[in-house]
Protein backbone atom coordinates (compact mmCIF):
# COMPACT_ATOMS: atom_id res chain seq x y z
CA UNK A 1 0.00 0.00 0.00
CA UNK A 2 1.83 3.82 -0.82
CA UNK A 3 2.35 6.25 2.00
CA UNK A 4 -0.72 8.54 2.40
CA UNK A 5 -0.32 11.66 0.47
CA UNK A 6 -0.62 14.38 3.71
CA UNK A 7 0.55 17.32 1.23
CA UNK A 8 -2.89 18.91 1.25
CA UNK A 9 -3.46 18.52 4.86
CA UNK A 10 0.38 20.44 5.28
CA UNK A 11 -0.36 22.93 2.74
CA UNK A 12 -3.51 23.77 4.48
CA UNK A 13 -2.04 23.90 8.15
CA UNK A 14 1.36 26.06 6.71
CA UNK A 15 -1.52 28.34 5.10
CA UNK A 16 -3.27 28.63 8.17
CA UNK A 17 -0.24 29.15 10.27
CA UNK A 18 1.15 32.21 8.13
CA UNK A 19 -2.53 33.53 8.55
CA UNK A 20 -2.75 33.41 12.30
CA UNK A 21 1.39 35.01 12.41
CA UNK A 22 0.02 37.67 9.95
CA UNK A 23 -2.62 38.54 11.55
CA UNK A 24 -0.85 38.19 15.50
CA UNK A 25 1.68 40.60 13.72
CA UNK A 26 -1.07 43.10 12.45
CA UNK A 27 -2.57 43.42 15.31
CA UNK A 28 0.45 43.74 17.47
CA UNK A 29 1.23 46.63 14.95
CA UNK A 30 -2.20 48.09 15.25
CA UNK A 31 -1.96 48.06 19.36
CA UNK A 32 1.95 49.35 19.35
CA UNK A 33 0.52 52.38 17.20
CA UNK A 34 -2.60 53.20 19.17
CA UNK A 35 -0.70 52.68 22.54
CA UNK A 36 1.81 55.26 21.06
CA UNK A 37 4.72 52.72 22.35
CA UNK A 38 8.24 53.24 20.79
CA UNK A 39 8.71 49.98 18.68
CA UNK A 40 11.47 47.81 17.08
CA UNK A 41 11.30 44.95 14.73
CA UNK A 42 12.27 43.15 17.90
CA UNK A 43 9.62 44.14 20.31
CA UNK A 44 6.97 43.60 17.27
CA UNK A 45 7.91 40.51 16.73
CA UNK A 46 8.52 38.80 20.36
CA UNK A 47 5.05 40.83 21.11
CA UNK A 48 3.44 38.81 18.13
CA UNK A 49 5.09 35.75 18.42
CA UNK A 50 6.75 35.34 14.77
CA UNK A 51 10.27 35.56 14.17
CA UNK A 52 12.10 39.01 13.30
CA UNK A 53 13.51 37.39 10.11
CA UNK A 54 9.62 36.24 9.59
CA UNK A 55 8.85 40.20 9.73
CA UNK A 56 11.33 41.50 7.10
CA UNK A 57 9.84 39.09 4.52
CA UNK A 58 6.45 41.23 4.90
CA UNK A 59 7.00 44.14 3.01
CA UNK A 60 3.77 46.16 4.35
CA UNK A 61 4.59 45.49 7.56
CA UNK A 62 8.11 46.51 7.46
CA UNK A 63 6.60 49.78 5.94
CA UNK A 64 4.00 49.63 8.88
CA UNK A 65 6.69 49.48 11.67
CA UNK A 66 9.20 51.93 9.85
CA UNK A 67 6.09 53.88 9.86
CA UNK A 68 5.71 53.70 13.70
CA UNK A 69 9.25 54.23 14.17
CA UNK A 70 9.56 57.82 11.85
CA UNK A 71 6.11 58.87 13.64
CA UNK A 72 7.42 58.51 17.08
CA UNK A 73 10.67 60.89 18.74
CA UNK A 74 12.76 58.47 20.10
CA UNK A 75 11.98 58.23 24.22
CA UNK A 76 15.02 56.10 25.49
CA UNK A 77 18.41 57.40 25.83
CA UNK A 78 20.55 57.42 22.66
CA UNK A 79 24.18 58.92 22.42
CA UNK A 80 25.74 60.65 25.11
CA UNK A 81 23.92 62.14 28.41
CA UNK A 82 24.89 63.71 31.32
CA UNK A 83 25.08 61.11 34.33
CA UNK A 84 22.15 61.86 37.09
CA UNK A 85 23.47 63.43 40.12
CA UNK A 86 22.31 59.57 42.13
CA UNK A 87 24.61 57.99 39.71
CA UNK A 88 27.72 60.26 39.94
CA UNK A 89 26.96 60.13 43.85
CA UNK A 90 27.35 55.96 44.07
CA UNK A 91 30.51 56.64 41.83
CA UNK A 92 32.10 58.54 44.56
CA UNK A 93 30.86 56.80 47.14
CA UNK A 94 32.05 53.71 45.32
CA UNK A 95 35.27 55.53 44.78
CA UNK A 96 35.76 56.48 47.96
CA UNK A 97 35.20 53.07 49.85
CA UNK A 98 37.84 52.08 47.23
CA UNK A 99 40.24 54.66 48.23
CA UNK A 100 40.02 53.93 52.28
CA UNK A 101 40.33 50.33 51.38
CA UNK A 102 43.82 51.07 49.43
CA UNK A 103 45.02 53.35 52.14
CA UNK A 104 44.31 50.58 54.58
CA UNK A 105 46.30 48.22 52.19
CA UNK A 106 48.73 50.67 51.86
CA UNK A 107 49.41 51.53 55.27
CA UNK A 108 49.35 47.61 56.26
CA UNK A 109 52.15 47.53 53.22
CA UNK A 110 54.24 50.20 54.71
CA UNK A 111 54.60 48.61 58.23
CA UNK A 112 55.55 45.37 56.69
CA UNK A 113 58.05 46.99 55.33
CA UNK A 114 59.40 49.46 58.04
CA UNK A 115 59.44 45.68 60.07
CA UNK A 116 61.66 43.91 57.10
CA UNK A 117 64.29 46.85 57.05
CA UNK A 118 64.18 46.68 60.82
CA UNK A 119 65.27 43.02 60.47
CA UNK A 120 67.57 43.49 57.92
CA UNK A 121 69.43 46.57 59.55
CA UNK A 122 69.46 43.58 62.70
CA UNK A 123 71.05 41.09 61.04
CA UNK A 124 73.56 43.09 59.42
CA UNK A 125 74.80 44.68 62.44
CA UNK A 126 74.71 40.69 63.99
CA UNK A 127 77.22 39.84 60.94
CA UNK A 128 78.88 43.17 61.29
CA UNK A 129 79.54 41.83 64.74
CA UNK A 130 80.30 38.21 64.19
CA UNK A 131 82.65 39.45 61.38
CA UNK A 132 84.77 41.81 63.51
CA UNK A 133 84.77 39.20 66.41
CA UNK A 134 86.03 36.96 64.20
CA UNK A 135 88.60 39.14 62.48
CA UNK A 136 89.71 39.88 66.12
CA UNK A 137 90.11 36.17 67.00
CA UNK A 138 92.08 35.18 64.17
CA UNK A 139 94.41 38.10 63.93
CA UNK A 140 95.30 36.77 67.72
CA UNK A 141 95.88 33.23 66.31
CA UNK A 142 98.24 34.16 63.68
Amino acid sequence: MPPADNTAALAEATRRRSERARSDAEKTISAAHSAGNRTSFAAIAKAAGVSRSWLYTQPDLVTAIRQLQDRQPATERTGSHPASVASIQRRLETALARVKQLRAANSDLAARLETAYGEIRRLRAAVSTSDIASDANGSDSR
